[in-house]
């Protein structure tokens, strides 16, 4: 039976279970040899591809499919580039049929993105809803793009949603997570009856501390793309981010201390030595 949670360690995504917190996109790289390193440093077993927008044959003729090792990665296949639900149903479908066709495994689940507009990116909940339905009931783990809208996230997970990812911020601007607030209500509203429900922030990462931020909230785990394969050395970014989710996590489950207005003295205020006269 397919299980969905978390442990300390490792990430449950429907039958997926994720060593790495981190999943990193495969689009906007120079090259198909920037990309495969980066993919390599940032320390991901999953990396998702746009079946609709990527094209599998660059210019001079390369396969990007000969640069992704398929016995290492598994591959999530998304649905960017779709304005309507009936398209993301379909764009969804065919990545079924790709990696079945490669004997990947991640042909059983996908990462839905149903875009309200082209200006800003961000998801029509609507039609969002409507694909979730449909491709849950055809036997997908689907993962949903979402807004920050508690709401949404709530109808989306009662809509059969293996893991609902809200944005950030809108697809790669780099602003990093705008609300945290909205985050904390949407994390309160899914795990509430649940707290192994993954929430996965997805889009708008632009450093490391970004990834820290959303990784401290309490999110499972963070997806993103432009913020590596746009930086000025990608590489050595990849190896920040991975660095970055690793801190965060490890500062959630650590438990930070309270804010508090005034100084509180490291030192301990008993048994100091008096002073003279």
């Amino acid at each position: 039976m397919a299980t969905i949670g978390s442990t300390e360690s490792s990430l449950i995504l429907g039958t997926h279970h994720l060593n790495s917190r981190l999943i990193v996109g495969t689009g906007k790289y120079a090259t198909y040899e920037l990309m495969q390193e980066s993919l390599e440093v940032s320390g991901a077993d999953v990396i998702t591809v746009a079946v609709r927008r990527e094209r599998l044959i660059d210019a001079d003729g390369r396969n990007i499919l000969d640069f992704i090792d398929l016995e290492k990665y598994t591959i999530l296949p998304n649905t960017a580039g779709c304005f309507s639900a009936e398209d993301a149903v379909r764009v969804a479908r065919m990545g079924r049929e790709i990696l079945r066709g490669l004997e990947n495994p991640g042909a059983d689940w996908v990462k839905i993105e149903v875009l309200g507009d082209t200006k800003t990116l961000l998801p029509d909940p609507v039609a969002t809803l409507e694909a979730t339905k449909q491709l849950v009931e055809e036997g997908f783990s689907v993962l949903c793009y979402s807004t920050d809208d508690p709401m949404t996230a709530k109808r989306l997970k009662e809509a059969g949603a293996t893991s609902v990812m809200p944005a950030g911020s809108p697809i790669g601007s780099g602003q990093g997570v705008l609300n945290p607030n909205n985050i904390r209500i949407c994390l309160e509203y899914l795990k509430e009856d649940d707290p192994d429900y993954p929430v996965i922030i997805d889009a708008g990462v632009g450093t490391a501390s970004d990834i820290t931020i959303a990784m401290e909230l309490g999110c499972d785990g963070v997806l993103l793309n432009t913020g590596i394969a746009g930086a000025q050395d990608p590489v050595r970014m990849a190896r920040a981010m991975k660095s970055a989710i690793e801190a965060g996590r490890d500062a959630y489950l650590a438990g930070r201390i309270p804010k508090k207005l005034y100084a509180t003295a490291s030192s301990p205020e008993t048994g100091v030595i008096a002073p003279k006269g």
